[in-house]
């Protein structure tokens, strides 16, 4: 091991532990271009097909979301157990899963889809059973009681109401402790993690079923919201490297992020960039290998008419690339290197969720998805991400960029790979 001289503890007040000018001017451009560009992206989409246009904008919501979700499963995670390597980049992980409350509000135009006979899901198309050749009235009729407009939205809520707890319990709990300094706040956020975790895993099982999943009603995967989570917090540990670098590039935690925080992410980042090809790997061979019709439906869509080559392409971009270009301790241990692939895993990340969403997105309607369409897509994607990424930084600008008094700050500022 080598020596390694931990910074001493700053006063909770310094300065480092502000949002840079730099990065607070970009607040109102983020918020009043990112709503602009969702709404021409949507506008563009929609011109296509009224299901095109609402399929784009689940594209760039799933998108946001699982930056949420899969931030806040890293807190209840670090909280779960014990980290204390974790604590300065902890609040960055915070600031985006508190996002889940203007992401519910978000999710307002996906409801009114489902409710669209013409909108979003397949299976609220009127006559949709009668008239799809191969959908088994039996089977069929054991799933609309679930896929139904009504318990659908109830559903829904309920999801949020999972989501929203647990991200402003854990955000209060943080912030709170900022201006108290009380060990208490961390026992009790220690204490719920538990049962957090747990509540968290069978939210997102379901929410996955139900808003990418359902797309293709007659399909079934146990392993989808597994795949929907690999997916999620890969992209977490890609954000938080992500902005840890950006706010150190622009002054902030310059001595409280390390070489050796780089260097824990980057190990988790390569870790489940492996995880997600393991788990879409097994989702596909145990279909391929079951060969059931309304299994193998899902993959042979993404196989045909040209999205074969997306899927190509994800094989080799968002697995073979960036599991060999971040194999190396020596790229693991640069920031630069590590703020560089998590950037191109976030565009990955987000072809990912495309290739999930959009190959639905001409079914059940005669129209198919134009160069418009996926522009449109494209558009939303950027226009939400920038909207969600205004709102970080508005909320950053009113608090600490890491836990001040957590009890673990001096363990995570002494922290040291072996």
């Amino acid at each position: 091991m080598s020596e390694h001289a931990a910074p001493a503890i700053k006063p909770a007040n310094d300065p480092a532990f502000k949002l840079p000018a730099s990065l607070a001017s970009l607040q109102l451009p983020l918020l009043a271009g990112g709503l602009l560009l969702l709404l021409v992206g949507f506008g563009l989409a929609y011109s296509n097909a009224a299901k095109i246009g609402f399929s784009a904008y689940l594209v760039s919501f799933i998108y946001c979301l699982t930056l949420s979700i899969g931030c806040l499963f890293f807190v209840i995670v670090q909280h779960l157990v014990r980290a204390g390597w974790s604590v300065v980049v902890r609040r960055i992980a915070e600031l985006f899963m508190i996002m889940i409350v203007p992401l519910a509000v978000l999710f307002i135009p996906v409801l009114v889809a489902t409710w669209m006979s013409n909108g979003l899901y397949i299976w609220t198309l009127d006559g949709w059973m009668t008239e799809t050749v191969g959908v088994d009235p039996e089977i069929w009729k054991a799933k609309s009681g679930w896929l139904d407009p009504g318990w659908f939205t109830i559903r829904s809520l309920i999801y949020f109401a999972v989501y929203i707890g647990l991200a402003v319990f854990y955000y209060r709990g943080s912030t709170l402790q900022d201006e108290t300094g009380q060990k208490s706040a961390t026992e009790k956020l220690q204490y719920w993690a538990g049962p957090a975790a747990m509540l968290f895993a069978l939210t997102t099982t379901f929410a996955a079923f139900d808003w990418v999943m359902s797309l293709a009603p007659m399909w079934f995967s146990t392993m989808f919201g597994v795949y929907m989570f690999a997916g999620a917090i890969l992209a977490a540990h890609c954000v938080i490297c992500l902005f840890s670098y950006l706010m150190q590039r622009c002054g902030a935690m310059r001595d409280e992020v390390t070489v050796e925080h780089y260097h824990d992410l980057g190990k988790l980042i390569f870790g489940f960039t492996f995880f997600w090809t393991y788990i879409s790997f097994s989702q596909y061979l145990l279909i391929w290998y079951g060969n059931i019709p309304e299994e193998t439906e899902w993959f042979w869509i993404r196989q045909t008419n040209g999205w074969g080559s997306l899927s190509v392409v994800i094989i080799l971009f968002h697995w073979i690339v960036p599991f060999m270009g971040t194999l190396s301790r020596h790229v693991r241990r640069r920031p630069w290197a590590m703020a560089a692939w998590s950037g191109y895993l976030l565009v990955m990340h987000f072809i990912d969720v495309f290739w999930m969403i959009m190959p639905e997105a001409h079914q059940g309607i005669t129209e198919s998805i134009t160069a418009v369409g996926v522009a449109g897509a494209i558009l939303c994607g950027v226009g939400m991400l920038a909207l969600m990424v205004g709102l970080v930084l508005s909320l950053a600008g009113n608090t600490k960029l890491l836990p001040v008094r957590d009890p673990r700050l001096g363990e995570s500022l002494a922290f040291e790979n072996i």
